[in-house]
Parts: C-alpha cells; sequence; structure tokens
C-alpha cells in the first residue's frame, strides 16, 4: 500500500477536514504529501517546543511549504517548564496543544506520522521495562486524547520507504539532531533496532510481533467484558464485585479490579500490581482495605468498591459541571451553589439515607448541592429537592483502564 492508499484508507470512515501534524522531519512530512495526494481536505499544525534554536526556523520552513501548495497552517507554542520527563512531557503536551488547536478549527480527526520503525522501537523501550502483553501491543491506528480523534495511517510504512517516497518527489525534510542523541531512550532503542537487524529482529520483525500481542489484548478484552457483565453489578457510583469473580483466570480479576480502581480513583495509570495483589487478597479473605482513594468493604455476596470521602473531601464544583470525573447534576441551578461531598455534616442532614439500602462509607462519599454550609439537596442520599444526579457507566470505559504494562 502506498503512503497516499493508506491515509486514503484510513480517512474512509472519517469525512470532513482533518488536520495533519507535521514537524518537518522524513515521517511527517512524507505524512504531509501524502494526505495532499490522497485529496484529503486538511490543515496543517506544527508544534514548536522551542527546545532547539532552529525550532522555530523549522516551523516556517513547513507554514512555506504549505502556503505554496494552499494549504493552511499554523504554529502552536509548547514549552518545558522543566518538570518531570522531558520525552513524556513534550508528547502530552504536544497532544495537548493539538487537541486544542483540532477542537478550535472543527477536524473531524488529527493524523500523526508515526510508523513501523515508531512501533519497533516503542516495543524495545517498553520490553526493557519488563512490560507484559498490553506496553508491547503495537501502537493503535486510532484514540482518542482531549475529546479528539488521532489517526496513524502510516503504522504499516517503514521510515526508509517514506523517505525514498520523499525523494521520489524531489521534498526535502529536516533531519531532528535530537534524533542522533543518546540520553534520549528512543535513540537507544534505535540504534539496537540496527545492531540487531543481522539476527533478522528488524522493525518488520518487531512490528508483526506488536500486532500479535495486540491481538492477545483483544482476546484479554473479551475475555473481561464476559467476566464484567457476569460478576459485577454497578450500584450508582460504586461497585459490587462477586465472589465468583475470584473463580476466573488470575490475569482477569487483575485486570478487573485495575479498571474498577482506576475508573473509581480517577487515576491516570492503574495501580501498581504488588498494590493490587494485596487488596486482592483482601477480597479474597473478606477484609477491608482501601487503595487509591477506593474503599474495599465485604459484602455477603463479595466486596463493595466505593470511594473514600477523605480522596473527594476537597473537591468542589459548579452545579453545572463534572463533578469528581464521573457525576453530573441537574436541577434548579442557580448563583452560589456548589457540588462537594456530603461527608458526615451532609449525611445528617439527610434523615431518609437508611431507606437507599446503601453504606454509610459510601454516601459519604457522594454528591452534595450546597448553599455555603447549607445542604440543599443530596439525590443519592434520599434528599432529591427536585435535583437529579447521573453518573458515568464504568462498563464503557474497563477495557482501555485495565491497560498497563
Amino acid at each position: 500500500m502506498t503512503p497516499a492508499s493508506a491515509v486514503a484508507a484510513a480517512l474512509d470512515s472519517t469525512p470532513g477536514l482533518v488536520g495533519v501534524a507535521v514537524s518537518g522531519g522524513g515521517d511527517s512530512m512524507a505524512l504531509l504529501v501524502a494526505s495532499i495526494e490522497a485529496g484529503a481536505d486538511l490543515r496543517v499544525a506544527t508544534v514548536d517546543h522551542g527546545l532547539r534554536p532552529e525550532s522555530a526556523a523549522e516551523a516556517a520552513e513547513v507554514a512555506r511549504f504549505c502556503a505554496a501548495r494552499g494549504v493552511g497552517h499554523e504554529t502552536l507554542a509548547w514549552r518545558w517548564d522543566g518538570a518531570g520527563n522531558l520525552p513524556a512531557m513534550a508528547r502530552q503536551g504536544r497532544l495537548n496543544a493539538l487537541a486544542a488547536w483540532a477542537e478550535a478549527q472543527g477536524l473531524s480527526a488529527v493524523l500523526l506520522g508515526h510508523t513501523q520503525d515508531d512501533v519497533a522501537e516503542t516495543f524495545l523501550m517498553r520490553l526493557s521495562r519488563r512490560a507484559g502483553v498490553d506496553g508491547l501491543s503495537a501502537m493503535e491506528p486510532a484514540f482518542r486524547h482531549g475529546g479528539v480523534t488521532f489517526l496513524r495511517p502510516l503504522l504499516d510504512q517503514s521510515r526508509a520507504g517514506l523517505r525514498d517516497f520523499l525523494r521520489d518527489r524531489g521534498i526535502a525534510w529536516i533531519d531532528d539532531p535530537t534524533n542522533d542523541d543518546r540520553a534520549f531512550e528512543r535513540t537507544r532503542a534505535r540504534q539496537a533496532l540496527a545492531a540487531l537487524g543481522p539476527l533478522g529482529i528488524d522493525a518488520g520483525c518487531l512490528s508483526d510481533v506488536a500486532a500479535q500481542m495486540g491481538e492477545a489484548r483483544a482476546a484479554l478484552d473479551a475475555g473481561l467484558l464476559e467476566l464484567v457483565n457476569r460478576t459485577v453489578r454497578q450500584v450508582r457510583g460504586d461497585l459490587l464485585v462477586s465472589a465468583a469473580a475470584f473463580d476466573a483466570p488470575q490475569e482477569l480479576v487483575r485486570r478487573l479490579h485495575a479498571a474498577a480502581f482506576r475508573w473509581m480513583g480517577r487515576l491516570p495509570y492503574p495501580p501498581r500490581r504488588a498494590d493490587l495483589a494485596r487488596v486482592m487478597t483482601a477480597a479474597r479473605a473478606g477484609r477491608p482495605a482501601t487503595l487509591a482513594g477506593v474503599h474495599l468493604l465485604p459484602q455477603p455476596e463479595g466486596a463493595l468498591l466505593t470511594r473514600e470521602f477523605s480522596a473527594v473531601q476537597g473537591v468542589v464544583t459548579a452545579t453545572t459541571a463534572l463533578w469528581d470525573g464521573r457525576w453530573r447534576l441537574d436541577g434548579p441551578h442557580a448563583a452560589g451553589l456548589t457540588v462537594r461531598a456530603l461527608g458526615s455534616e451532609g449525611l445528617a442532614a439527610c434523615p431518609d439515607w437508611r431507606a437507599t439500602g446503601r453504606p454509610r462509607a459510601a454516601l459519604l462519599s457522594t454528591p452534595g448541592v450546597w448553599a455555603g454550609t447549607e445542604l440543599v439537596a443530596a439525590p443519592e442520599a434520599g434528599l432529591g429537592n427536585g435535583w437529579v444526579v447521573d453518573v458515568a457507566v464504568f462498563r464503557d470505559q474497563m477495557a482501555s483502564l485495565s491497560r498497563g504494562n
């Protein structure tokens, strides 16, 4: 498949105006040219990280290339504050900037120029960290970030092939010197991959293995869905996990709890395996446990996972905003009203809370509508006063939440 046909295939289900992220390097320039040849209705963005003196001039060069072909271009700025791992922070900052740009432009998707070589290098980097099925799985051809769809149409294309594609058209690209800097893990992975070539372990080989890992991950996702449907019941914002869940294969049980604690605790990553093993041992033994702002409470039929009050005690939002990432309230909104957790004080103002049949510990962390220090409504605790509350559905998000390294 040619680069242009690969882009066209990716855009079959994504009509309308699309964005292309172009740094000026060989991969992204090939993506831009392929997108033009595929007839895409597109806009281009270059994220200037400001990490090298040449970056502004390189963004300007991409802008000139686009202007000569009647393609709209915008340079987006991202600056590192010195905190955290630079490659990881730059990747996150780049995605955030592109998502905001795409939303402002009304784009249906943003195309990224990751290649077969990127898949192979990522495989080696994660292998060095002893990653499992999830970490070794291939890059996904499509994902969501910041409410925006991102597509990787060139994952089956080699880096060398894309440069040949550009040479055939007389189009130059920019070589980033940091790609040869061994201070960066990806550079070391790229060099290791070249050294493995004589053994037949090249980008194509590792890309194929990563794809097989992706198929294994899909099978695990299907097994997880079946297990959750059979053994987990969502009780408003809580999850009741049946004791029968522990009869399943250990990896599925681990994934179930990883997804549950991450969903309820609003964690960016699944909990560590050792921490999950601790709470799973407690659940099997019928003992309470706490992890990542979530209580595990023994119940006759299994274990109830519920939000810890101390984890949401300081979470305050407007009544029109999403509260704690999962809850949304609707009712007679008015200035001065806020949403925060009930706690002991709020629950004491709900005389009918016992009629809900919910444990006290679970209700403490549910949202209430407050006017200063006065509780106006607490729908979860039996005090509606014209307010209703809705909560996100665990099953809709669990597959991606269960994945780790």
